[in-house]
């Protein structure tokens, strides 16, 4: 028989998935607490406040990120692994989709978020240069030292900037699919595509057309 979460870890949880629902400013502890079936003491007994619920979350998306945003160990990348990348870095982004959206008020309302945020963003930027060196030292990507920042930064800013995309083209209230998100990892995929070795492009095919969602959909009439 399953154990039942802990009362924290079910804060947490059920605080992730109203946040992603319903957006993090149209939830309050009262909500949270009021959701979970327990009075408002009980949950300021685990966290003081929203901040604390979206710091620990914060570090779930952390940690996350971390564990996947690395070279393999004792081996060089390959085509596979470009899959693996995107395919993470989708399904991080969903799990965690209200950071994307509400991310500039978060950083605002919290300089010790804030301060993480700026590190993690930092560690990010390092870790995807040096991935994209592993492709070209590999041989699956054809880019020089200019080009692989140039694309790690231009990456990033799709990444961390395409909810709130989706936010002003859709209306804010609009739901935001997985569908929506896959468009925006198509995106980064679209970046790199003029850096592809010519040998590999047929086996990166099938991941464009996996990705690939019509702009219709993404930017409706």
């Amino acid at each position: 028989m399953a154990q039942r979460p802990k009362t924290r870890d079910r804060i947490v949880l059920e605080s992730l998935a109203l946040f992603n629902t319903q957006g993090e400013r149209n939830v309050t502890t009262n909500h949270i607490a009021a959701h979970l079936g327990m009075s408002p003491g009980n949950l300021y007994y685990h966290f003081r406040n929203k901040q604390e619920i979206i710091a620990e979350l914060f570090a779930l998306y952390e940690a996350r990120v971390d564990s996947f945003l690395r070279l393999p160990e004792g081996r060089e990348v390959t085509v596979e692994d470009k899959t693996f990348y995107l395919e993470s870095l989708l399904a991080a982004m969903w799990d965690f989709r209200f950071l994307h959206r509400d991310l500039e008020h978060l950083l605002e309302s919290d300089t010790e978020l804030a301060a993480r945020y700026r590190l993690f963003a930092q560690r990010c930027l390092d870790h995807a240069q040096a991935i994209y060196r592993g492709f070209v030292s590999a041989g699956i990507m054809l880019m020089n030292a200019a080009q692989v920042e140039a694309l790690t930064l231009n990456s990033w800013i799709i990444v961390t900037s395409w909810v709130r995309f989706l936010c002003t083209t859709r209306g804010e209230g609009a739901d935001i699919s997985q569908d929506l998100l896959r468009r925006g990892i198509y995106q980064v995929l679209a970046l790199e595509g003029g850096y592809l070795a010519p040998e590999v492009r047929p086996a990166v095919k099938e991941l464009y057309e996996k990705l690939y969602v019509p702009l219709d959909q993404v930017v409706p009439n």
